[in-house]
């Protein structure tokens, strides 16, 4: 007999921790693993996902549940384990004054440690490792179960929510999912082995690409090849020959503005042809696009543009620079090697935990590199901009000034044009200084 009550002491255990297993799992489930499983066939992924878009119903189950369970777990241990063990205590020749007091605890510490343990700690850490299987397996038992605890389960469900509204609670959270989240993720993909270093730098890139606007990803004014529309047939020769690139933006001077893109190859092709070249015959448009134009609307443009170019300019009119193709998968990828060696990085690492930074790194890169959470600003996009904010003033070389906990000291100038930056953390600078 006394076998029995065991059992059933510890089938009462058992059943809290399936119920404490079951609300972890179905709480702590991503939606979209679950909507995916779900998709495949899954019907438990699918009650799990129903459970889920109901969490008070949900809750209320389960707590009912626990309750009752730890009631009677309660109640039987004492009622009858603990009388059982107060009888072998007296017959073995205790008095019962000490007998009974220390039965009732012992049977009471016992089934307290099973339940932790037994009832709540392992199994939620079940729970934690696989939420979504969890939740699949167990979803369709706990539905069967809300189901038949309807009104009391009603009865609290209403009941938690009036006494929420009462104390000022909102119906439901906030359940976007954030960019931080996402990163997250993603961070956590990388770590685990599914998600490989590249492709998470790519994704990232992906992600700061829908951030950024056409100033962010151009290519500024002062770095392009410009086709002069009045030059003499011998100088425009000159320019052409000269340019490494592809295609040169169109300058109408008598305008005062871009007249569009030239192809280098059909300058070339009407000297051989011809001798000479009328270059505002060969100007192909391009689309002119705002400063402020988030990148991935640029990108819906550029596919569009027959010069496989955008014009950039500000609120004045004035030309700022270019986006192509180059420009977009530059932003996504990296810089690729040029004609005169490869890229040199933006950023490198020295010996001493400091960086050395180009100015023209976008700053948002650098935010990540470094975590930096100075606050996001449209007045600057690339790490010489941030300086410059930061100092309100045109550096000279030496000078620093200090962002998000970092040390930035300007190593090089290149006319007013910031170059080269060394970063060094704060708390590094702050050692030197007491050394």
């Amino acid at each position: 007999m006394v076998y029995i009550e065991l059992l059933i002491a510890l089938v009462l255990i058992l059943i809290n921790g399936v119920l404490a297993m079951s609300e972890l799992a179905v709480v702590s489930a991503r939606r979209g693993r679950l909507k995916a499983m779900a998709e495949g066939g899954s019907r438990g992924a699918g009650a799990a996902l129903r459970l889920a878009d109901d969490p008070g119903r949900f809750l209320s189950t389960v707590q009912i549940g626990i309750t009752l369970v730890g009631i009677l777990a309660g109640a039987f241990s004492g009622a009858t384990l603990g009388a059982r063990l107060t009888t072998v205590l007296v017959d073995s020749g205790m008095p019962l004054r000490f007998a009974e007091p220390l039965a009732y605890g012992g049977v009471v510490a016992l089934i307290t440690y099973l339940s932790l343990i037994v009832g709540e700690l392992v199994p939620k850490q079940i729970a934690l490792r696989n939420a979504e299987a969890v939740a699949s397996t167990v979803a369709p038992g706990m539905a069967m179960l809300a189901r038949i605890s309807a009104p009391l389960v009603w009865l609290l469900d209403v009941s938690g929510k009036a006494i929420l509204r009462l104390l000022g609670g909102r119906q439901g959270g906030d359940s976007a999912v954030t960019a931080e989240e996402i990163k997250a993720l993603i961070a956590d993909g990388e770590s685990s082995g599914v998600i490989e270093p590249r492709e998470r730098g790519m994704i990232s890139a992906l992600m700061r690409l829908g951030d950024r606007s056409a100033r962010a990803i151009m290519t500024p004014r002062h770095d392009l090849d410009i086709v002069d529309l009045s030059l003499e047939p011998q100088a425009l020769l000159q320019t052409v020959q000269s340019s490494v690139h592809s295609r040169l933006l169109a300058w109408d001077p008598a305008a005062n503005h871009a007249a569009g893109v030239v192809r280098k190859n059909d300058l070339l092709d009407a000297f051989i042809r011809d001798g000479t070249a009328d270059p505002r015959t060969l100007v192909r448009p391009a689309p002119i696009v705002p400063d402020t134009m988030d990148g991935f609307d640029v990108l819906d443009t550029l596919k569009n543009s027959p010069a496989h170019m955008v014009l950039v300019q500000d609120e004045y009119g004035e030309l700022l620079g270019i986006v192509t193709t180059a420009d977009i998968l530059e932003a996504i990828v990296g810089a690729f090697q040029t004609d005169e060696g490869p890229a040199e990085p933006e950023a490198k690492e020295r010996d001493d935990g400091s960086w050395l930074v180009a100015g023209s790194m976008p700053a948002d890169e650098l935010a990540e590199l470094l975590g930096i959470t100075a606050k996001r600003t449209a007045d600057f996009h690339t790490v010489a901009g941030m300086v410059l904010a930061a100092m309100r003033r045109l550096p000279k070389e030496g000078d620093s000034v200090m962002v998000g906990g970092w040390r930035f000291e300007v190593l090089d100038m290149d006319g007013r044009r910031i170059d080269k930056l060394l970063a060094t953390r704060a708390k590094t600078v702050h050692r030197a200084v007491n050394t």
